[in-house]
Protein backbone atom coordinates (compact mmCIF):
# COMPACT_ATOMS: atom_id res chain seq x y z
CA UNK A 1 0.00 0.00 0.00
CA UNK A 2 2.82 2.59 1.09
CA UNK A 3 4.57 1.40 -2.16
CA UNK A 4 1.35 2.22 -4.31
CA UNK A 5 1.11 5.07 -2.21
CA UNK A 6 4.32 6.71 -3.03
CA UNK A 7 4.07 5.48 -7.08
CA UNK A 8 0.62 7.71 -7.49
CA UNK A 9 2.33 10.64 -5.41
CA UNK A 10 5.51 10.62 -7.48
CA UNK A 11 3.44 10.55 -10.72
CA UNK A 12 1.45 13.09 -9.42
CA UNK A 13 4.16 16.06 -8.69
CA UNK A 14 6.59 14.35 -11.40
CA UNK A 15 6.46 17.58 -13.83
CA UNK A 16 6.66 20.01 -11.20
CA UNK A 17 9.49 18.21 -9.51
CA UNK A 18 11.66 17.96 -12.47
CA UNK A 19 10.78 21.70 -13.21
CA UNK A 20 11.22 23.01 -9.91
CA UNK A 21 14.34 20.50 -8.60
CA UNK A 22 16.87 22.04 -6.76
CA UNK A 23 20.44 23.84 -8.14
CA UNK A 24 23.67 25.03 -6.33
CA UNK A 25 21.82 28.26 -5.37
CA UNK A 26 20.02 28.43 -1.49
CA UNK A 27 16.35 27.63 -1.20
CA UNK A 28 14.17 30.23 -0.68
CA UNK A 29 12.81 31.26 3.11
CA UNK A 30 8.83 31.76 3.15
CA UNK A 31 7.98 34.87 5.04
CA UNK A 32 3.97 35.57 6.46
CA UNK A 33 2.84 38.81 7.72
CA UNK A 34 0.03 38.58 10.30
CA UNK A 35 -1.72 41.52 11.53
CA UNK A 36 -3.41 42.16 15.04
CA UNK A 37 -4.36 44.46 17.36
CA UNK A 38 -3.96 45.83 21.78
CA UNK A 39 -7.39 46.99 22.70
CA UNK A 40 -8.18 50.51 22.55
CA UNK A 41 -11.21 52.67 23.34
CA UNK A 42 -13.44 52.71 20.36
CA UNK A 43 -15.89 51.01 19.02
CA UNK A 44 -14.05 50.79 15.48
CA UNK A 45 -10.78 51.86 14.12
CA UNK A 46 -10.95 50.89 10.27
CA UNK A 47 -7.63 51.06 8.36
CA UNK A 48 -7.08 51.00 4.84
CA UNK A 49 -3.96 48.56 3.94
CA UNK A 50 -2.88 49.23 0.52
CA UNK A 51 0.55 47.46 0.03
CA UNK A 52 3.49 45.93 2.93
CA UNK A 53 6.66 45.85 1.47
CA UNK A 54 9.72 44.31 2.73
CA UNK A 55 13.26 46.04 2.70
CA UNK A 56 15.97 42.87 1.87
CA UNK A 57 19.07 45.37 2.28
CA UNK A 58 21.00 46.40 5.19
CA UNK A 59 20.53 49.91 6.16
CA UNK A 60 18.14 52.54 4.88
CA UNK A 61 18.70 52.97 0.88
CA UNK A 62 15.90 53.20 -1.39
CA UNK A 63 16.25 50.31 -2.93
CA UNK A 64 15.63 46.76 -1.77
CA UNK A 65 11.84 46.93 -1.31
CA UNK A 66 10.04 43.88 -2.59
CA UNK A 67 5.88 44.16 -2.07
CA UNK A 68 4.35 41.05 -0.82
CA UNK A 69 0.86 39.82 -2.58
CA UNK A 70 -1.69 40.54 0.11
CA UNK A 71 -5.58 41.04 0.67
CA UNK A 72 -5.74 44.86 0.13
CA UNK A 73 -8.33 46.74 1.95
CA UNK A 74 -10.17 47.97 5.05
CA UNK A 75 -9.79 46.35 8.49
CA UNK A 76 -10.96 46.93 11.81
CA UNK A 77 -8.11 46.64 13.79
CA UNK A 78 -10.67 46.15 17.04
CA UNK A 79 -11.53 42.68 15.56
CA UNK A 80 -8.16 41.68 16.24
CA UNK A 81 -7.94 41.88 19.53
CA UNK A 82 -7.43 39.16 22.60
CA UNK A 83 -4.96 36.68 20.71
CA UNK A 84 -6.76 37.39 17.03
CA UNK A 85 -4.95 38.05 13.98
CA UNK A 86 -5.00 37.66 9.89
CA UNK A 87 -2.87 37.22 7.61
CA UNK A 88 -2.12 40.05 4.91
CA UNK A 89 -0.04 37.98 2.68
CA UNK A 90 3.60 36.17 2.09
CA UNK A 91 6.09 36.18 0.13
CA UNK A 92 9.26 33.85 -0.58
CA UNK A 93 12.23 35.87 0.20
CA UNK A 94 16.60 34.40 -0.80
CA UNK A 95 18.11 33.54 2.84
CA UNK A 96 19.48 36.59 4.87
CA UNK A 97 18.87 39.60 6.96
CA UNK A 98 15.52 41.74 6.27
CA UNK A 99 15.76 45.02 7.81
CA UNK A 100 12.72 46.60 8.01
CA UNK A 101 8.36 46.39 6.94
CA UNK A 102 6.59 49.50 4.89
CA UNK A 103 2.94 49.97 5.57
CA UNK A 104 1.39 52.01 2.70
CA UNK A 105 -1.79 53.26 4.00
CA UNK A 106 -5.15 54.02 1.62
CA UNK A 107 -7.45 56.98 2.30
CA UNK A 108 -10.41 55.09 3.89
CA UNK A 109 -9.48 54.96 7.53
CA UNK A 110 -12.22 55.96 9.87
CA UNK A 111 -12.86 55.51 13.82
CA UNK A 112 -16.05 54.88 15.34
CA UNK A 113 -16.98 56.65 18.60
CA UNK A 114 -20.04 57.03 20.54
CA UNK A 115 -21.86 55.99 17.82
CA UNK A 116 -19.77 58.49 15.61
CA UNK A 117 -17.68 57.89 12.22
CA UNK A 118 -14.74 60.02 11.63
CA UNK A 119 -12.33 60.35 9.28
CA UNK A 120 -8.69 59.21 10.45
CA UNK A 121 -5.74 61.57 8.26
CA UNK A 122 -2.59 60.39 8.50
CA UNK A 123 0.10 62.65 8.54
CA UNK A 124 1.76 63.94 5.48
CA UNK A 125 4.97 62.46 6.30
CA UNK A 126 3.89 58.79 6.18
CA UNK A 127 1.47 58.85 3.70
CA UNK A 128 4.40 57.23 1.39
CA UNK A 129 4.56 54.16 3.93
CA UNK A 130 5.31 53.62 7.24
CA UNK A 131 8.29 52.07 8.21
CA UNK A 132 9.00 49.47 11.21
CA UNK A 133 12.02 47.79 12.06
CA UNK A 134 12.69 44.44 12.22
CA UNK A 135 16.10 43.29 11.77
CA UNK A 136 15.30 39.43 11.30
CA UNK A 137 17.66 36.63 9.82
CA UNK A 138 15.92 34.17 7.34
CA UNK A 139 17.31 30.59 7.24
CA UNK A 140 16.68 28.73 3.70
CA UNK A 141 13.93 26.52 3.96
CA UNK A 142 11.62 28.06 7.25
CA UNK A 143 8.56 29.15 7.15
CA UNK A 144 8.45 32.87 9.40
CA UNK A 145 5.43 34.60 10.64
CA UNK A 146 5.91 38.57 11.50
CA UNK A 147 3.18 40.17 13.65
CA UNK A 148 2.44 43.26 13.06
CA UNK A 149 0.85 44.54 16.61
CA UNK A 150 -1.21 47.72 16.21
CA UNK A 151 -1.27 49.75 19.33
CA UNK A 152 -4.19 51.72 19.31
CA UNK A 153 -4.72 53.06 22.19
CA UNK A 154 -1.27 55.10 21.12
CA UNK A 155 -1.74 55.16 17.21
CA UNK A 156 -4.64 57.42 17.91
CA UNK A 157 -3.86 61.58 17.82
CA UNK A 158 -6.75 63.75 18.78
CA UNK A 159 -5.80 67.64 19.26
CA UNK A 160 -8.48 69.80 20.44
CA UNK A 161 -11.49 70.15 18.18
CA UNK A 162 -9.30 68.69 15.15
CA UNK A 163 -9.59 65.21 13.29
CA UNK A 164 -8.60 62.54 14.56
CA UNK A 165 -5.37 61.73 13.37
CA UNK A 166 -3.49 58.43 12.63
CA UNK A 167 0.14 57.83 13.79
CA UNK A 168 0.16 54.08 13.93
CA UNK A 169 2.51 52.51 16.83
CA UNK A 170 3.01 48.95 16.15
CA UNK A 171 5.79 46.39 17.71
CA UNK A 172 7.09 43.19 15.36
CA UNK A 173 6.85 39.86 17.06
CA UNK A 174 9.13 37.33 14.73
CA UNK A 175 8.44 33.82 14.92
CA UNK A 176 10.03 30.74 12.80
CA UNK A 177 6.76 28.50 12.14
CA UNK A 178 8.03 25.43 10.71
CA UNK A 179 11.32 23.35 10.16
CA UNK A 180 12.93 22.00 7.10
CA UNK A 181 15.03 18.84 6.20
CA UNK A 182 18.12 18.34 4.15
CA UNK A 183 20.39 15.81 2.58
CA UNK A 184 22.27 14.23 -0.56
CA UNK A 185 21.70 11.01 -1.71
CA UNK A 186 24.74 9.09 -2.40
CA UNK A 187 24.44 8.70 -6.19
CA UNK A 188 23.03 11.72 -8.30
CA UNK A 189 21.86 10.02 -10.49
CA UNK A 190 18.97 8.38 -8.80
CA UNK A 191 17.17 11.92 -8.65
CA UNK A 192 14.57 10.39 -6.15
CA UNK A 193 11.35 11.76 -4.60
CA UNK A 194 11.43 12.74 -1.44
CA UNK A 195 8.19 12.29 1.13
CA UNK A 196 8.39 13.68 4.25
CA UNK A 197 5.73 11.08 6.29
CA UNK A 198 4.06 11.80 9.09
CA UNK A 199 2.05 8.75 10.92
CA UNK A 200 1.35 7.70 7.28
CA UNK A 201 0.22 10.79 6.27
CA UNK A 202 3.17 12.60 3.60
CA UNK A 203 3.47 16.13 4.93
CA UNK A 204 5.72 17.77 2.49
CA UNK A 205 7.49 16.28 -0.90
CA UNK A 206 10.70 17.55 -2.95
CA UNK A 207 13.05 15.99 -5.18
CA UNK A 208 16.63 15.51 -4.95
CA UNK A 209 18.88 17.80 -7.50
CA UNK A 210 21.42 17.08 -9.89
CA UNK A 211 24.12 17.02 -7.39
CA UNK A 212 21.78 14.06 -5.13
CA UNK A 213 20.83 17.29 -2.72
CA UNK A 214 17.36 17.70 -1.29
CA UNK A 215 15.88 20.46 1.19
CA UNK A 216 12.43 19.77 2.39
CA UNK A 217 10.96 22.95 3.26
CA UNK A 218 8.07 24.31 5.67
CA UNK A 219 8.16 21.08 7.80
CA UNK A 220 5.94 21.37 10.73
CA UNK A 221 7.94 20.45 14.20
CA UNK A 222 7.63 16.78 14.78
CA UNK A 223 9.13 13.23 13.86
CA UNK A 224 9.43 11.52 10.55
CA UNK A 225 10.26 8.93 8.29
CA UNK A 226 11.75 10.14 4.60
CA UNK A 227 10.89 7.94 2.14
CA UNK A 228 11.87 7.62 -1.50
CA UNK A 229 10.85 7.02 -5.17
CA UNK A 230 14.32 7.16 -7.38
CA UNK A 231 14.74 6.43 -10.78
CA UNK A 232 14.26 2.96 -12.35
CA UNK A 233 17.63 1.00 -11.27
CA UNK A 234 17.74 2.32 -7.85
CA UNK A 235 16.55 1.56 -4.23
CA UNK A 236 16.69 3.69 -0.90
CA UNK A 237 16.06 2.38 2.14
CA UNK A 238 13.01 4.54 4.18
CA UNK A 239 15.13 6.64 6.92
CA UNK A 240 12.93 6.46 10.49
CA UNK A 241 12.97 8.99 13.36
CA UNK A 242 14.01 12.47 11.93
CA UNK A 243 13.28 14.78 14.44
CA UNK A 244 12.06 18.33 13.26
CA UNK A 245 12.30 21.47 15.71
CA UNK A 246 10.83 24.57 14.70
CA UNK A 247 13.51 27.21 13.49
CA UNK A 248 16.04 24.55 12.09
CA UNK A 249 17.50 22.54 9.79
CA UNK A 250 17.68 19.07 10.15
CA UNK A 251 20.50 17.60 8.35
CA UNK A 252 20.29 13.82 7.62
CA UNK A 253 23.73 11.82 7.14
CA UNK A 254 24.31 10.71 3.16
CA UNK A 255 21.58 8.68 2.00
CA UNK A 256 22.84 5.21 0.69
CA UNK A 257 21.58 3.91 -3.09
CA UNK A 258 21.41 0.62 -4.07
CA UNK A 259 21.95 -0.29 -7.80
CA UNK A 260 19.36 -2.78 -9.10
CA UNK A 261 21.14 -5.10 -11.23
Amino acid sequence: MKTQMRIVLAVGVMVAGLMASCSDTEQPAKLEIRLTDAPGDYQAVNVDIQDVQIHVSEGNQTEGWQSLEINKGVYNLLKLTNGLDTLLGSIELPPGRISQIRLVLGSNNTLQTDNQEFDLFVPSGQQSGLKVNVQTTLTEGITYSILLDFDVARSIVKRGNSPFLLKPVIRTITQATSGAIAGTVEIAEAKPAVYAIHESDTVATTFANDQGKFLIKGVPAGTYTLSFAPATGFTIEDIHEVRVITGQVTSVSQVPVQIVE
